[in-house]
């Protein structure tokens, strides 16, 4: 029973055809040589005919599989790929201006923000004017941490280097602080890594990484976390992001408006 279910099962859904034609005509064959029906010659043709399906039969698991080996070495080598450093970290950053114009938390994380607040304080007016949330942090100019950021990039006697850098991103700020939806903070020691965060708490925001470098001729490395793909690291981040947050001290007037010296 089992064998005619199969049959007819094979049958209506047009699986195994070839192998069932392929014994019909052995069993066909066979039974008209036995009884001297045909010819020689045409048995002859039909059983070479019977071996070629039986080839071609062989011939297309054997493909199939090839087929399945050669997609399994392409999806090891695309793995590969995505975990390779080249997949995740770079040292270029996407242009996020467009993304700054409709996101409603923006938060900076690094040691000077020099380049980055020039790159995007007239999206960070706008963002402003329209009521979006902006918060900054950035290392204390007054404090220690210009000379451990000096000792860190091996330039260890050039702390006011990292000085000018912080108050020229003040600068920067200053003429933005008009708006109370912005707030910058001062570090009193160096962040591990550089952040920007666009509205991180939701599964279209994004999350730029910046990792801290000792000296390199090019701009550090970094990646992006995706809040839909990486939910997880996104709140892990953003938990750094509050840690620093706590333990920064908010901008005086003296930070803004710092004592000209002659």
């Amino acid at each position: 029973m089992r064998l005619l279910e199969r049959l007819r099962a094979d049958l209506g859904t047009g699986k195994n055809l070839e192998i069932y034609v392929t014994a019909l005509i052995a069993l066909v064959v066979g039974v008209l040589g036995v009884f001297d029906k045909v010819d020689a010659k045409v048995v002859g043709a039909a059983t070479l005919a019977t071996l070629a399906l039986v080839a071609v039969n062989a011939l297309g698991p054997r493909h199939q599989v090839a087929e399945l080996e050669e997609r399994v070495v392409e999806l090891s080598r695309l793995v590969e790929t995505k975990l390779a450093g080249d997949g995740f970290l770079s040292d270029e950053r996407a242009d996020l201006r467009e993304r700054i114009a409709r996101a409603d938390d923006i938060r900076f994380t690094g040691v000077t923000l020099g380049r980055t607040i020039r790159a995007y304080v007239d999206d960070l007016r706008k963002s402003l004017e329209r009521g979006a949330s902006v918060k900054v942090l950035v290392i204390d100019p007054a404090g220690t941490a210009p000379a451990e950021a000096a000792r860190i990039c091996l330039i260890p006697d050039q702390s006011e280097v990292f000085e000018h850098r912080v108050r020229s991103t003040l600068y920067m700020l200053r003429d933005l602080h008009t708006e109370e939806r912005l707030e910058v903070r001062l570090l009193p020691f160096l962040p591990g890594f550089g952040m920007l965060m666009l509205d991180p708490a939701d599964d279209n925001g994004v999350i730029q990484i910046e990792m801290g470098t000792h000296h390199s001729p090019t701009r550090n490395p970094g990646f992006t976390l995706d809040g839909r793909r990486d939910r997880d690291w996104c709140r892990h981040f953003i938990g750094e992001f509050d840690g620093l947050w706590e333990a920064a001290r908010e901008v005086s007037d003296a930070d803004w408006y710092p004592t000209q010296r002659g």
